[in-house]
């Protein structure tokens, strides 16, 4: 029978280990964000609709080196104004959202530079990501299990005496995944329209490496020592 606290012949102890791992990130998303504004709905939505098919002609472009693309929102709002008693509309404002999603650095640098030259469209990112598949949450454990190790036999060392079977190895409940990390360098050039850049060198983005941490807790028995 073995006791929860464990017993004189087989004393145990419980520790815990900790995998941390620095890594560049695997992919970068950004934000693009088209938009119109005029006084007659229709035009307003054709000059969006332009807008937005221009945007999606340099992201597909870019061809294998863009992962996904997608519509994130789009909207098309009257803007109102009173006058008298009633409600009189007297422009409209419409936006088109499009995420992006690319591997390809060198390529995310040349594409945030040519959409920020569009008109009435900002860019927003990137923020840069592990995918979920990704080795390192697989390499952050077994870095977790083995400190949990050299940790138990360093506290049975001190004891004159060593380790006998693991009892429970649960995890921490952390194995976190890193958060998504936007950009500290660059991201004001991006973060707003560029009307009239011209022909702008691509934008020189530095990824941001990505932090992933696994945390564990073992018990183990152990000889019983010479006290």
């Amino acid at each position: 029978m073995t006791h929860a606290h464990g017993t004189p012949d087989a004393p145990q102890v419980t520790v815990r280990g900790e995998g941390r791992l620095e890594i560049e990130p695997e992919f970068a998303r950004i934000w693009v964000t088209a938009s119109a504004r005029g006084t007659d709905r229709a035009e307003t939505l054709a000059d969006l609709t332009r807008r937005n098919a221009r945007v999606l002609d340099l992201v597909k472009a870019l061809g294998d080196a863009v992962e996904k693309v997608e519509t994130g929102s789009f909207s098309l709002s009257p803007e109102l104004t009173r006058k008298g008693r009633g409600e009189r509309v007297h422009a409209y404002t419409g936006r088109v959202r499009v995420a992006a999603e690319l591997a390809d650095f060198t390529a995310l640098g040349e594409l945030v530079t040519r959409l920020a030259d569009l008109e009435m469209t900002s860019v927003d990112g990137p923020w840069w990501e592990l995918r979920p598949s990704s080795p390192a949450y697989a390499e952050a454990r077994r870095l977790a299990v083995e400190e949990a190790v050299q940790r138990a036999r360093a506290y049975a060392a001190a004891l004159g005496t060593s380790l006998a079977s693991l009892l429970e190895l649960s995890d921490a409940g952390l194995d976190r995944g890193p958060m998504p990390r936007r950009a500290t360098f660059g991201t004001a050039a991006v973060a707003f329209s560029a009307e009239g850049a011209g022909e702008a060198p691509p934008l020189d983005l530095e990824p941001q490496r990505q932090t992933v941490t696994a945390e564990v807790v073992a018990r183990f028995t152990m000889g019983p020592p010479a006290l």
